[in-house]
């Protein structure tokens, strides 16, 4: 292993999750000759039906991949501090019949608040995590930029970070395509070079999403209504299991004119789940959103003091979409769309791009549909 002695005075904690991408972002940063310190987080008490912990399995690969770099590694409990922030945050959502990102809060929150904090105590000059991005200092403002594999740009998930965030943060692998890191993996023999990326909110794991929801929170059936006749067209498990353009999962295939139907709104007072046949039917479509809760990474002292032109995505795996943002009086910004969008849904994270910069992003609040009526 080549390394420099340049930066062995630096002290860098690694937030280690047991996968290659952390496990090569600590065998990078250990080549180039800092003080390296691999940390595991467990922020969730994750027992399979099984009574299996998936969490020490984890722990045991962080374990044994720091041994191999030798390198000390900790593992530090965040599981209140994880329910209290990021958990109940996620679970409020779902009971104001919102889809929340609990992702892009638990970056904030714990990743990049409590595990940050934690590591400032244990001397650390910095903290590295295996995200997907780029950070670069101009005119002394932090920018987020994209990770170059743009299949795995893990930007819209860091975007309510800020620039005291950033001045401690690395992320080494994020100038490196997905199969480059697999390959410095093996090519090191790190232990977990073949270990799978793990999918799905790290809570639920491969759980029903369903069955793990419904433990948490009481489920009230109602009617699905067609948002075009007002026919019943079926029931509804809860309102909470169902997200805006979604077609899987209805039980109601094979009615109507024979195209698939889609949910297209929500009435949370009278507990109704809307549905429509095919996904072009303008309730399906929004022209703008109200966004709450904007991060603007650059510091509110840089925040356009006009409409600003730039792009935006509304989900994760989404082409960037041409948008206009206008703050408003109250705090709140306005997102007004180039095109019409399908599916937009509250809740969830709306993510601003000028390029490869990430700008920022809030909270998808208010919807403005094409049709007319109450917004979403």
């Amino acid at each position: 292993m080549t390394m420099s002695n340049d930066n062995q005075n630096t002290r860098v904690i690694v937030g280690m999750s047991g996968g290659v991408d952390s496990s090569v972002t600590a065998l990078l940063l250990k080549q180039q000759g800092y003080d390296v310190i691999g940390i595991f987080m467990k922020n969730w008490d994750d027992t399979d039906e099984f009574g299996h912990c998936t969490a020490e399995d984890d722990a045991e690969d962080v374990r044994r991949v720091c041994e191999q770099l030798d390198i000390p590694y900790y593992t530090v409990n965040f599981e209140k501090e994880y329910f209290d922030k990021v958990f109940s945050y996620f679970l409020d959502e779902y009971k104001s019949g919102r889809t929340p990102n609990p992702d892009v809060m638990c970056n904030r929150e714990i990743k990049f608040g409590e595990f940050l904090n934690k590591a400032l105590d244990l001397g650390a000059d910095y903290v590295a995590t295996g995200h997907y991005a780029r950070l670069i200092q101009e005119d002394g403002t932090y920018k987020l930029l994209r990770g170059v594999d743009n299949n795995k740009d893990q930007t819209y998930f860091l975007n309510a970070l800020n620039q005291e965030q950033l001045s401690r943060a690395m992320f080494p692998i994020g100038h490196l395509p997905k199969p480059e890191v697999r390959r410095i993996a093996e090519e090191a023999g790190l232990y977990t070079a073949k270990k799978k990326d793990s999918t799905g909110v790290c809570f639920i794991g491969e759980r029903n999403f369903k069955e793990f929801l419904s433990g948490y929170l009481p489920a009230k059936s109602g009617d699905m209504v067609d948002i075009e006749s007002g026919e019943i067209k079926g029931r509804h498990d809860g309102l909470m299991y169902y997200t805006l353009g979604q077609r899987q999962g209805l039980g109601i295939g094979g009615s109507g004119n024979g195209q698939p139907w889609f949910v297209a709104d929500k009435d949370l007072e009278k507990n109704i789940l809307y549905v429509v046949q095919g996904d072009k039917h303008p309730s399906m479509y929004s022209t703008g959103l109200i966004a709450t809760g904007v991060n603007w990474i650059a510091g509110n002292d840089h925040v356009p003091n006009a409409p600003y032109h730039c792009t935006a995505k509304f989900r994760y795996r989404q082409p960037d979409q041409g948008v206009t943002l206008t703050w408003r009086e109250d705090g709140t910004v306005h997102v007004q769309f180039d095109q019409e969008q399908k599916a937009i849904t509250p809740g969830q994270a709306v993510v601003f791009y000028d390029g490869d910069v990430c700008l920022g992003g809030g909270t998808i609040d208010i919807v403005e549909k094409v049709t007319a009526g109450s917004p979403a």
